[in-house]
């Protein structure tokens, strides 16, 4: 595996890695966002093939120990409160990871980017919206679709998610339980896609797994600073992070 490094310049590497750590210090501190973070950052240098295959297995290890922090319960039982929105975004998910090929990168960036910038900013400016419990049905079912569909072609699924719990007033502890048993049964099926579609392969798995390393001790370093913070301030940030990284897939949607 150590060879696999030099597929890559030595300087390259490092940098992936530390695009990678500090993704997994963001996701430590709101629960969210290493894919896109990654794949931001990653396919500045490298192509989005590669990126995208080198965000799988960090994507993978990092919410499963997100979802089972307490305990497998407590993730069984998050998997039964969103059933509906999991197995609606698995599906559209396995189903758009084999287009992957056949979309512009710049539409699919516009496509996450334009509605999550506009719903955190308004959110962030006062305005709070909230899915009635008779509407949930039919938001799981169109913001699933629209998460899986989204992830399977680039590999980022958590803006749809996360503005979905805001909207529920899902609790700090509780948000970040089941965006780990979301994103990592989602991860899952993201690799499985992969390996069929190509994109994970004998250069990019390899690469994938010696980025656990800095994910996960970036990540450990956010959850610290999770720790510290009360629910008002945890929704603040995770709108914060929301709107910087939906406002960079606008940016790259114009200008590559």
């Amino acid at each position: 595996m150590i060879d696999t490094v030099f597929t890559l310049p030595l300087p390259v590497f490092l940098l992936a890695a530390g695009i990678t750590l500090v993704a997994g210090l963001v996701k430590g501190m709101v629960g969210f966002a290493m894919p896109m973070l990654i794949i931001s950052g990653l396919s500045s240098f490298l192509s989005a093939e590669m990126a995208l295959g080198m965000l799988i297995v960090p994507t993978l290890v990092s919410n499963g120990v997100q979802a089972l922090r307490q305990g497998g319960a407590a993730a069984w039982a998050s998997i039964r409160k969103f059933r509906l929105f999991l197995m609606v975004g698995l599906v559209c998910l396995l189903l758009s990871a084999q287009s992957y090929a056949f979309l512009s990168p710049r539409f699919l960036f516009l496509l996450i980017g334009l509605p999550i910038f506009v719903f955190a900013a308004l959110q962030l400016a006062g305005w709070v919206l909230v899915i009635a419990p008779q509407h949930r049905r039919r938001a799981e079912w169109i913001i699933g679709g629209f998460a899986g569909f989204v992830g399977g072609v680039s590999g980022v699924w958590g803006p749809p998610t996360v503005s979905f719990l805001t909207a529920l007033n899902t609790e700090k502890s509780e948000q970040m339980r089941v965006q780990g048993v979301i994103y990592g049964l989602g991860a899952v099926a993201l690799l499985l896609a992969h390996v069929q579609s190509g994109v994970v392969n004998a250069v990019t798995l390899p690469l994938s797994v010696l980025m656990v390393v800095p994910a996960m001790v970036g990540m450990m370093i956010g959850l610290r600073f999770q720790g510290r913070m009360d629910a008002a301030r945890f929704r603040r940030v995770t709108l914060i992070v929301l709107v910087v990284v939906s406002a960079n897939l606008i940016r790259r949607a114009f200008v590559g």
